[in-house]
């Protein structure tokens, strides 16, 4: 066994399984796709560590979130076979990629033209034949795909994101961290007869993602 292939099954037995992720399909998912290969390789090492792992390549940092939270996300998310899921902010891909083991169809968005490419190589090497990835603002989703099953936000926000809400399919489900209020806390809205429900699923924290800040309150 290499050392990551060691490092991937500590991650997953110390980080995720330990923090009430119970779904057989994540946790296979978990342990079949390497993080190491959507982390540069200057910071490989940091792999499986439970951190937001800094991916950046660019002035504008971009991190994959924590395994753990990572975990619980998909999990909460109940992404089905036959699903088309749309992971927001995905960096490298590291997610999506995660999603796509799940899904029938994953589209994924980052800010970051740079890491998107290295998120579109990352799933070649991969041989993930049903994930793309596009260069488009956190906050615009992908409309050209949409409607969307389930929609992950790979970070948190500190505003509604109204743009993505409109691009779920009746009975969809957005899962992500809300830093709307203290202590940020991960949500699931999901979409019911037009209008959407919203609860609360666990504390948590992320990186929040570019073009879902909250707007600087002006001072006089």
């Amino acid at each position: 066994m290499s050392g990551f292939s060691t490092a991937r099954l500590k991650m997953v037995d110390g980080q995720v399984r330990t923090n009430d992720v119970t779904d057989r399909r994540v946790l296979d998912a978990m342990l079949t796709v390497p993080r190491e290969a959507f982390v540069p390789a200057a910071r490989q090492a940091l792999a499986y560590l439970d951190l937001d792992l800094d991916v950046s390549e660019g002035p504008a940092k971009r991190f994959l979130i924590k395994p753990q939270l990572t975990g619980k996300l998909l999990q909460s998310a109940e992404i089905g076979e036959g699903d088309s899921v749309l992971v927001v902010g995905c960096a490298t891909g590291y997610l999506a990629a995660l999603a796509a083991k799940l899904a029938r169809q994953v589209t994924a968005t980052e800010c970051d033209s740079a890491l998107a490419a290295k998120a579109r190589d990352a799933f070649a090497s991969q041989g993930l034949a049903n994930v793309t990835c596009k260069a488009a603002s956190c906050s615009e989703g992908d409309p050209s795909a949409a409607p969307y099953d389930v929609i992950i936000l790979n970070g948190a926000a500190e505003v509604m994101p109204e743009a993505l809400l409109g691009q779920l399919k009746e009975g969809g489900r957005l899962v992500g961290v809300s830093a709307e209020s203290r202590p940020p806390r991960a949500m699931i809205a999901t979409r019911t007869h037009g209008e959407f429900g919203h609860r609360t699923l666990f504390d948590a924290t992320a990186p929040v993602l570019p073009g879902l800040e909250r707007a600087a309150a002006f001072v006089f």
